[in-house]
């Protein structure tokens, strides 16, 4: 086999080629990755804000209907 200068084989790889993990983080609280997205935090505060809206808006309909 013709050995060219783009064959990437154990036997051409240098110990600084071989990929190290990095050491493991103790976890102290939630990463970045745990949480949402602000846009999505804020949608869904929205949206609860508003349903509670609607709710109200529904229950004062209802009591002042019946009172």
């Amino acid at each position: 086999m013709k050995e060219d200068g783009n064959d990437m084989t154990a036997n051409q790889m240098s110990a600084s080629d071989t990929r190290t993990d990095p050491p493991a983080r103790a976890r102290t609280g939630p990463n970045e990755e745990d949480r949402a997205p602000m846009s999505f935090t804020v949608r869904v505060f929205i949206y609860l804000v508003g349903v509670h809206f609607i709710a109200a808006f529904l229950f004062f309909l209802f009591y002042v209907a019946g009172g």
